[in-house]
């Protein structure tokens, strides 16, 4: 599961530590699983969509979230909220028949992901909403009043 959160200025989560010629025990596991699995099932079972990728923004008054998914249609995607966290899947199932003289052949496919994100409490939750553009699923999650950032008043000295 996934949480919003804040990033550094300069948007960098890159690990500053000198020594990266000694692989971490924690380093080698998660190349295990985040590249070699990885690519094994891909290149196996895949039938063409793999775990989106995802934007996140935070300004003044709402989070954006942003994922890229090409070659869908709304309706392939089930959003769901629930104790504050938000829910994205799909699944997707194909078929295809060829009938020829001598043969027939049979081809069917599934895909499907699910990205789970921990809402903040400053979301307002009864103004969520979203849409789907050119392949870009873009759920806008407004902040409650209280929450939204005010501009600066200056105070004068009595």
């Amino acid at each position: 599961m996934s949480n919003l959160v804040n990033v550094p200025k300069n948007g960098s989560l890159a690990n500053t530590n000198s020594n990266q010629s000694f692989q971490t025990w924690s380093n080698w596991i998660d190349d295990i699983f985040n590249k070699d699995l990885h690519s094994v099932f891909s290149s196996n079972f895949n039938t063409g969509i793999s775990l989106p990728k995802v934007n996140i923004k935070e300004t003044a008054d709402a989070y954006w979230v942003e994922m890229a998914v090409p070659g869908l249609k709304k309706s392939d995607f089930q959003i769901d909220l629930d104790n504050q966290v938000l829910s994205i899947a799909t699944d997707i199932k194909t078929s295809n028949e060829e009938k020829e003289a001598t043969y027939t052949r049979r081809e069917f496919g599934y895909s499907s992901f699910k990205r789970t994100f921990s809402l903040p409490e400053t979301v307002d939750e009864e103004h969520i909403n979203a849409s789907y553009n050119e392949g870009i699923l873009s759920i806008h999650l407004p902040k409650k009043e209280e929450a939204k950032q005010k501009p600066v008043r200056t105070i004068n000295i009595s």
